[in-house]
């Protein structure tokens, strides 16, 4: 059985960003194509920080298309020295070290979450409404509109997010802080 390289990918600032906004399957590397290839795995860095376990799914002319295998994206780990501008083989020891540390965790057993976005629409019909409020939430997207979260059962529990940080959203508090 042939032996799959190990490396570190390099995601910059503007695409963690929005990474970290929407679940996708996998991440496209502009450029990371180089010496890696489909079936490597991949430790993505974003920020000087591990976010992730990836298995190198493609190449796409000069782009690499990395799969998600562990995401650690709340909680990321130090990149311990990892960081090129460009993918970089990783010591095997290295690499088992920060992939073993990388949560991988089964959708068994995790808690269900309750997501709202809520806004007024003045509206002639239900349809309309509907429709306008796609449209918003198209316009606005996450770095505007807040969204709503809670543990299943658990409604006093609620947080807002915005950009996908916790976000107060309470203008009594706002004011207080001026």
């Amino acid at each position: 059985m042939e032996r799959m390289a190990q490396w570190a990918v390099i995601i910059p600032a503007r695409q963690w960003a929005t990474e970290r906004l929407f679940h996708n399957e996998v991440v496209t590397v502009a450029g990371g194509a180089g010496a890696v290839a489909p079936d490597d795995e991949v430790l993505l860095v974003a920020d000087d920080h591990v976010v992730a376990l990836c298995r190198a799914a493609k190449t796409d002319g000069d782009d690499l298309v990395l799969a998600y295998l562990r995401r650690q994206f709340d909680d990321p780990l130090p990149a311990e020295g990892l960081g090129a501008d460009r993918p970089e083989a990783v010591d095997p020891e290295v690499f088992r070290r920060l992939a073993a540390r990388l949560h991988g965790r089964s959708p068994v057993g995790l808690p269900n979450w309750l997501v709202s976005v809520a806004m007024p629409i003045e509206a002639a019909t239900p349809a309309d409404a509907v429709r306008q409020f796609w449209s918003h939430v198209r316009e606005l997207g996450p770095a505007e509109l807040p969204a709503y979260v809670w543990p299943s059962g658990d409604e006093l529990s609620m947080q807002a997010f915005v950009l996908g940080a916790e976000a107060n959203q309470d203008p009594e508090e706002e004011d207080e802080d001026d």
